[in-house]
């Protein structure tokens, strides 16, 4: 059988980067999107279940990956990248988070703020793993306010655990009982990417209904966050 030509890597696209980069593709983008403020645009909900639907693939044309491999690397990196964004935020502090030019990353760091003021620190670090862009801000956030290293380190495991390890298996279920169901991943993906933006399109929706109180929200950080 002649072999395929080499596939481009598209950081955007979960299967180009699979097929490119592998389990290795995987830990550099849990860690760039968890613990890097530039890497709140990569797709780590659609890449985590995408791998698992590729590790049951029986498509020998199809790229194949190791369930194991994947699942350490997935949580490898989105364990690893939230430490890092942690410390990120303690030394560089607020002024990285709050940047004019970065209304993305600000509007992130509001939905961030507000959910551990209505949450406490625990299950906000736990709930921010599954919404895109807050997952990228809430690790230099909690080490910019002053949540207790060990408490973060703690809950961010736990999320993290779940985020990954959940996802991939889910696509791995998937994968498994639906045959050839690799041939659909772009509607799948397509999908996944629809529900992974529910959370944000629901925080839009009724900002307007409280916007002047989130304004003045925003302008500080509760005193009791760090000890939660």
């Amino acid at each position: 059988m002649p072999h395929s030509a080499p596939v481009a890597l598209n950081l955007l696209d979960p299967h180009s980067l699979l097929a490119s980069a592998g389990a290795l593709g995987i830990f550099l983008v849990m860690f760039a999107e968890t613990g890097l403020l530039i890497g709140f645009f990569l797709p780590g909900d659609s890449l985590l279940f995408t791998a698992g639907l590729l590790c049951a693939s029986t498509n020998h044309s199809a790229v194949h990956l190791s369930l194991p491999a994947v699942l350490v690397a997935a949580a490898a990196g989105a364990l690893a990248g939230a430490e890092t964004g942690y410390f990120i935020g303690r030394g560089a502090g607020q002024a990285l988070l709050t940047r004019p030019d970065r209304p993305r990353l600000r509007d992130g760091v509001h939905r961030a703020r507000t959910a551990i003021q209505r949450y406490g620190p625990r299950r906000a670090v736990v709930l921010a793993r599954f919404i895109p862009v807050v997952r990228t801000v809430m690790n230099p956030l909690a080490g910019a306010i002053g949540i207790p290293l060990a408490l973060f380190t703690v809950w961010q495991a736990i999320g993290g655990l779940l985020w990954t390890v959940g996802l991939t298996l889910a696509g791995y279920a998937l994968g498994s009982r639906v045959s050839g169901i690799d041939h659909y991943l772009l509607p799948i993906v397509a999908v996944i990417v629809v529900v992974s933006l529910i959370p944000l399109a629901v925080e839009v929706l009724r900002r307007p209904r409280r916007h002047s109180g989130d304004d003045h929200e925003d302008c500080a950080t509760p005193e009791h966050e760090g000890s939660s």
